[in-house]
């Protein structure tokens, strides 16, 4: 990679974290609950009323939906399972809204501090940040529904079970997102092989938006632009980048620092 709310869920039982749901009504129902789902697959050629009521849900809920061959789905699911034409991917635990991460920080006396991830594909590095967030103390994790990797069952496992104790939100366009935020008071501070400061001299305090690369590209030019700032991790070897799970663990950990050093300070 290049350098580019804490909120409390009980543990699911098992028969809670499967990862494809068959049929029509069951993805449905699932939206409707609330069901973190990631991706839903429709049959190619299948019509009707109920599918139209399929496609309007999914994008309601703003889960993507991809259109395939029945004998891909056929693949996908157990012998004997009948999808109809219709089966889902869903996370194991449910998303949250980014509003509903900020309300809970917020509700603690904390300054919300957010990661948001531009394009992290795998979901070893995106595991190993969800234990190091719970660890630094993060409020939450912004994931695009596009060109990242998804809450999995790998991802939960890498997690250690952090998955369980650091919300993540979807998000659909990450520069909306980005300017929203900022709105909102929210600094946003990228991390960058070429940022404008080291990440020990940059200011991690304050509502904040930690935002991590790709594993190979970084961040995009857009949301590279869209940062109040960038950081950088001095490089004092001979390999000029870092794993984006361990780029972000140190930044995580510095903003941490820097808070508990500011909140110890005397007022007054």
């Amino acid at each position: 990679m290049k350098h580019t709310e804490q909120h409390q869920r009980g543990t699911r039982p098992a028969e809670h974290r499967s990862d494809i749901l068959a049929g029509r009504h069951a993805v449905m129902e699932a939206m409707k609950a609330g069901r973190g789902i990631n991706r839903i697959l429709l049959a190619d050629g299948l019509h009707g009323s109920g599918v139209r009521e399929l496609r309007d849900l999914a994008r309601e809920y703003g889960v993507a939906t991809d259109v395939v061959s029945r004998s891909k789905l056929d693949a996908a699911v157990p012998e004997g399972v009948r999808h109809q034409g219709v089966i889902a991917y869903a996370a194991p635990v449910s998303y949250v809204s980014v509003e509903e991460i900020i309300a809970a920080a917020r509700a603690r006396g904390e300054d919300p501090l957010l990661l948001l991830l531009d394009g992290i594909e795998d979901p070893q590095n995106l595991g190993a940040l969800l234990r190091t967030a719970d660890a630094a103390g993060v409020h939450g994790i912004l994931l695009p529904r596009r060109h990242s990797v998804p809450l999995t069952e790998t991802v939960a496992r890498v997690s250690a079970g952090a998955l369980e104790y650091v919300p993540v939100a979807r998000i659909g366009n990450i520069a909306q997102t980005m300017r929203a935020l900022k709105e909102q008071g929210f600094w946003i501070a990228g991390a960058d092989m070429d940022g404008t400061e080291t990440y020990d001299r940059a200011n991690l305090t304050g509502a904040l938006v930690l935002v991590i690369g790709s594993e190979g590209r970084g961040m995009s030019r857009l949301t590279r632009e869209i940062c109040d700032f960038t950081v950088r991790l001095p490089m004092c070897g001979k390999i000029n980048s870092l794993n984006a799970s361990a780029a972000g663990a140190i930044l995580m950990y510095e903003a941490q620092r820097q808070r508990r050093a500011k909140a110890a300070v005397p007022h007054g």
